[in-house]
């Protein structure tokens, strides 16, 4: 392995496209809970709750649906208006199901050493300082029962 900073892919949007395909196919309600005070978060204001807010994303809620490793895109209809909703998966707090609360919260500090691919080789050019320390290989996710 190089001396370049190298970061491995956050466990994050696998586990939010895992669980929201298992929800789906158990014929529950996926909800999808959000920081909505981070960065990029497009979502409806009057809906956030204590800097939060929580989204049904099930496929018969939501229109144009993509999730993808950085961000989650999708429209929905808030009081009969159609809304573009656009979550970074660094805002994604956890995904469960509405009727059982099973599903998964995350650690929200398992995106504070990653460094996206293209980043990297930016910041390894720039910078010549110490990269950040790694951090312990502990699990940062937590599981609802």
């Amino acid at each position: 392995m190089s001396e370049e900073t190298t970061s491995i892919t956050p466990t994050r949007p696998y586990m939010v496209r895992a669980l929201y395909q298992w929800i789906e196919d158990n014929a529950l309600t996926p909800y999808l809970m959000v920081d909505a005070t981070a960065d990029n978060v497009q979502v409806p204001k009057e809906h956030i709750q204590d800097g939060r807010i929580v989204l049904n994303i099930a496929s018969r809620a939501t229109g144009n649906m993509s999730m993808e490793n950085d961000y989650i895109h999708f429209s929905a209809r808030f009081g009969g208006v159609s809304q573009e909703i656009w979550v970074p998966l660094t805002a994604v707090m956890g995904i469960y199901a509405k009727e059982n609360s099973q599903g998964m919260f995350f650690d929200p500090n398992e995106y504070d050493d990653y460094v996206p691919e293209e980043d990297a080789a930016t910041t390894s050019k720039k910078s010549t300082a110490a990269p950040k320390p790694k951090r312990d290989n502990k699990a940062g996710l937590k599981v609802l029962k």
